[in-house]
């Protein structure tokens, strides 16, 4: 196989996100549910020889040094392998949104070129690599919708029912590191159950990052208002700046300002590249 085309990349959104604590390190410890939805970007990949690695941008420009560049040039290093690809990519998940894009583009490429170069890694390896790209890569790897906890590191998996949700993102972003070391962060919010959130999960919780995010961004203020305003109870996801809201019968719909990023979406019960690494250790 010399070809991988439409990879797709899904986006994530944080249900709810506690700080319940922070280490002597400082790492924050955390509770969240990650839940995977349809809002995808897609790769394409084609297998060279010679042991390059190039990426066309076919949407959006990307920094010359991204995600899905150390994601491949870290296997490739890792494994040994001789071979290059040229990687195509279609950006449509924004950036600086908490939507976990640049990590699950990271995740989606492991997964296409472990297969591509014929590599037979298992998943675990590759979460060990993920994890050197960033926090979230391995809950792509893993698949599953899931219960977050400690510093991101404990990852359960969990049914959610199906559902559809608004999802906003304005055109400013939020650097993640401000929110974190702002002094007005709130760090202690008690421990939940997963029993007590499965009771009501798209009404469970709140995101302990978006009083901050609000100080710093008014959009998100704005653009949980529009939710408001189409009769929905908005929330942040991640570090923000893109919000989002569960879709019921009675939801009005909703004109996205220009300059925003802003669709329906529904969530999904797995990832669309579940089972392309063997989880066997």
């Amino acid at each position: 196989m010399k070809l991988l085309h439409d990879v797709p990349a899904p986006a994530k959104l944080n249900l709810f996100l506690h700080i319940t604590g922070q280490r002597p390190d400082g790492y924050h410890l955390l509770q969240s549910v990650f839940m995977l939805i349809d809002w995808c970007d897609t790769l394409h990949f084609e297998k060279r020889p010679g042991g390059g690695i190039s990426r066309e941008d076919l949407t959006v420009q990307l920094p010359a040094d991204d995600l899905i560049t150390r994601a491949a040039k870290l296997l490739q290093q890792h494994t040994g392998c001789t071979q290059g690809v040229h990687i195509a990519v279609e950006k449509q998940i924004p950036a600086q949104a908490g939507m976990g894009g640049g990590s699950s583009d990271a995740a989606s490429c492991l997964l296409a070129l472990n297969r591509l170069w014929d590599l037979k890694l298992k998943r675990p390896a590759l979460e060990k690599l993920g994890l050197q790209l960033g926090a979230d890569v391995p809950f792509f790897l893993r698949g599953h919708n899931a219960w977050v906890e400690g510093i991101g590191e404990q990852i359960t998996p969990i049914a959610l029912p199906a559902a559809r949700f608004w999802v906003l993102k304005p055109p400013s972003g939020v650097e993640t590191a401000q929110i974190f070391t702002h002094p007005a962060l709130q760090r202690a919010t008690k421990p939940a159950t997963i029993l007590v959130f499965a009771a009501a999960p798209y009404d469970f919780g709140h995101n302990d990052l978006q009083p901050v995010a609000q100080t710093i961004c008014p959009d998100v203020s704005l653009a949980l208002q529009v939710l408001g305003n189409a009769g929905m109870n908005g929330k942040m996801t991640g570090s923000g700046s893109a919000v989002f809201a569960h879709c019921t019968s009675g939801t009005a719909p909703i004109q996205v300002p220009d300059r925003w990023h802003g669709r329906q979406c529904s969530n999904l019960e797995v990832h669309p590249l579940q089972g392309w690494a063997s989880s066997d250790s």
